[in-house]
């Protein structure tokens, strides 16, 4: 069991649920960025995903892949976000910070360079959304040698084996996607996610977090007891761009109440 699993496990017997949003790195601006998360991290949240902007994000939705666009348009580099994400890890420590990216990314900074800096800059993993395990041997490899969690994602079109091969490959805990299509569309939690869910708890014993159409108490209050982590992402990016940063404290503690 490794550091992440290990740790979100002890919360878990503190909580009945945990949580990790998701933001694009650099939109509206990396100023608002760190004003987000400061209200994420003051609220609760265990775990945070933070996207690297990419100009081909095959899972993501409307609201996900436009605030890339105008991050990318701003001038947002990969450098820009390892300096930034090294100052939120440094800053909110009680947070896990991941990276969320595509393979691309990787490859062109060269991928044991990237994993070396995540491990320096204390983040505990990555997320990667086109690297199927059967190409992605040698990023799971370094991944696990430099103490980073490599997570794998499940699908509901996926068979019982496939699920099982998956696990196998990852650490710390497994993102779940909760249904067909992309990022954004609510999901509904309904007697086949409920299924879905109870075949990936039988497929591994790494925590399960849910996400892709996750948005309110409700959604969490009815995955708790199906899956260890809910995840929310476009919901948060649509506050802010109609509320402004100071609306997500609020926001993060009403998902979280009892």
């Amino acid at each position: 069991m490794n550091r992440l699993e290990k740790d979100l496990k002890e919360r878990l017997k503190h909580k009945p649920i945990l949580l990790m949003t998701h933001l694009i790195l650099g939109y509206p601006s990396f100023e608002v960025n760190r004003e987000v998360i400061r209200h994420m991290a003051e609220n609760g949240v265990d775990c945070i995903e933070l996207q690297i902007p990419f100009s081909e994000p095959i899972a993501d939705g409307p609201v996900i892949l436009k605030a890339g666009q105008e991050s990318l348009k701003n001038g947002t580099t990969v450098e820009n976000c390892l300096r930034f994400g090294e100052a939120m890890a440094a800053a909110w420590p009680q947070v896990h910070f991941l990276f969320m990216s595509y393979y691309n990314i990787l490859y062109q900074y060269g991928e044991r360079a990237f994993l070396e800096r995540c491990r320096d800059i204390g983040f505990c993993g990555n997320i990667i959304a086109d690297l199927p395990p059967e190409e992605g041997a040698s990023y799971i490899a370094s991944s696990r040698e430099l103490g980073l969690s490599p997570i794998p994602f499940f699908t509901p079109t996926s068979t019982t084996a496939r699920l099982q091969e998956m696990g196998q490959h990852g650490e710390g805990f497994v993102y779940c996607v909760a249904r067909r299509g992309v990022t954004g569309k609510h999901t509904e939690i309904d007697a086949s996610i409920s299924a879905y869910l109870a075949r990936c708890r039988q497929a591994t014993s790494l925590p399960l977090a849910v996400g892709f159409g996750i948005s309110s108490r409700a959604d969490v209050r009815q995955l708790t007891g199906k899956a260890e982590m809910a995840v929310i992402g476009t919901a948060t990016i649509k506050l802010v761009d109609a509320e402004g940063a100071a609306a997500v404290g609020p926001y993060i503690t009403r998902l979280l109440q009892d």
